[in-house]
């Protein structure tokens, strides 16, 4: 794969995942959150399972179902309920903007956990990242409306989540092959969604947008976006394929703009650019876009 052919591929991605916010949206409040996110993990499933088969990677998946669906409950089950309960609130593009929180707990995480360092321009970074989400929600909560805190601290406790999950997968299912993980992770979070869904099925048959916006997340947002990820990382590595992360704001603010009508005001953008900033410290990112610059300036 050449360069260009992997940063189009890279745009594609965040295309798509950022279309994932819009999807809940629209199917979120018809479906219900945990019947919603089931379908989501089952159609996933379904659409990865046989891929596993034919790279003949199942012997992955009967080795490590313990690992494997602990993983799933910090990595697909919970975080995905989660975010099918913001979505009932918040709009697209401001859950798109808060996803992009999770390298920053990641960090947190590894610091507590596995006792990685943080060091000062990463904690500025924090600092810088979580008064992001404050300028982000500000308007919102100095109005008075309670009724987005709550949606608010669902989604980072999903990118909480995620960054648990992501600490996680790397130091306990390292040696799992990536679409053999994924298909399991789907298999094991719908195992866990099934009995809870059951309970909650809708009064009134949901619309065909509804269905239709299930029906792309699972298949187009999980199952192929996880196939291109893939591709990603082993044509560009771990460190510049989760470079998606911050194109997916602008994708979740373009489709919600485009297709929901739904305002991009300023405090969205500068909670957006304070929250990149913070990830982009926190994970080292902007220092490494510096770093040659700077190395040029010593020699010389």
């Amino acid at each position: 794969m050449n360069k260009n052919t992997a940063t189009l591929e890279l745009i594609l991605l965040a295309a798509i995942w950022g279309a994932s916010f819009l999807f809940m949206r629209i199917g979120s409040p018809e479906f219900g959150p945990i019947l919603f996110m089931t379908l989501r993990t089952a159609i996933a499933s379904l659409f990865l399972l046989p891929l596993v088969y034919l790279k003949k990677q199942q012997d992955c998946l009967s080795h490590h179902w313990g690992k494997i669906f602990l993983g799933s409950l910090v990595n697909t089950a919970i975080p995905f309920v989660l975010f099918g309960y913001a979505t009932l609130s918040l709009s697209a593009g401001v859950t798109s903007i808060l996803n992009a929180t999770t390298p920053m707990f990641a960090a947190i995480i590894a610091f507590f956990w596995f006792k990685d360092r943080l060091n000062i321009i990463s904690i500025i970074g924090l600092i810088v990242g979580f008064l992001g989400v404050y300028i982000l929600m500000f308007d919102k909560l100095s109005s008075q409306n309670t009724l987005v805190l709550l949606p608010t601290l669902a989604v980072l406790g999903a990118t909480c989540c995620y960054g648990i999950g992501a600490n996680y997968t790397k130091h306990y299912l390292g040696d799992i092959k990536p679409l053999a993980l994924a298909a399991g992770t789907q298999i094991t979070a719908t195992l866990a969604l099934l009995p809870f869904a059951l309970f909650y099925f809708p009064e009134k048959f949901p619309s065909s947008e509804a269905i239709n916006s299930v029906l792309m997340l699972g298949v187009l947002c999980t199952g192929i976006a996880y196939v291109i990820f893939f591709r990603l990382i082993a044509n560009l590595g771990p460190a510049k394929a989760v470079s998606v992360t911050y194109l997916i704001p602008a994708f979740g603010l373009f489709w919600g703009a485009i297709f929901l009508h739904e305002q991009i005001t300023p405090w969205i953008i500068l909670g957006s650019c304070f929250i990149l900033l913070g990830v982009g410290l926190t994970t080292g990112v902007i220092g490494q876009i510096f770093k040659p610059i700077l190395t040029k300036k010593q020699v010389r």
